[in-house]
């Protein structure tokens, strides 16, 4: 059996961020949380948002690690979080945000997985409309099918 990059404990409903790198802080601590990666991970992704925005559409950010954080990984892992009001990012309005963490190049096939999720609008709305953070886990189930 394949390692799960979600799992339940990393999936947030109902949450709250004081902008963006608020809300980045919050994807990797649950990283982090999980043992994917180390504390440093989160100054990556920071790093990452200053050189190139990692809002993808359909109201999603997908933050992750510059190339020289990629010792910093532990393992291949996802964080899923959704607010209830909209964070503004470089002007784009977000309620989702993906915290990637990818263990040899492991994260394209993630970020693969979750674009075509992200690209059906139907997806979007049931992921916004999900009453609960299983009903969440369980749209974004595919992303662990390998």
């Amino acid at each position: 059996m394949t390692d799960r990059v979600l799992e339940l404990d990393r999936v947030r409903v109902g949450a709250r961020a004081d902008g963006m790198e608020d809300a980045i802080t919050q994807a990797a601590e649950l990283l982090v949380s999980a043992g994917a990666v180390t504390p440093e991970y989160l100054g990556y992704m920071l790093e990452r948002e200053k050189s190139v925005s990692t809002y993808m559409g359909n109201f999603l950010a997908i933050p992750h690690g510059t190339n020289e954080g990629k010792d910093t990984i532990l393992s291949s892992a996802l964080s899923f979080v959704r607010y209830d009001q909209p964070i503004d990012w470089n002007g784009n309005e977000v309620r989702f945000v993906v915290g990637i963490a990818g263990k040899d190049n492991g994260h394209l096939e993630i970020l693969t997985k979750i674009a075509i999720i992200f690209s059906d609008e139907d997806q979007v709305q049931k992921l916004l409309d999900a009453p609960s953070s299983e009903a969440v886990y369980e749209i974004l189930s595919e992303v662990n099918e390998g």
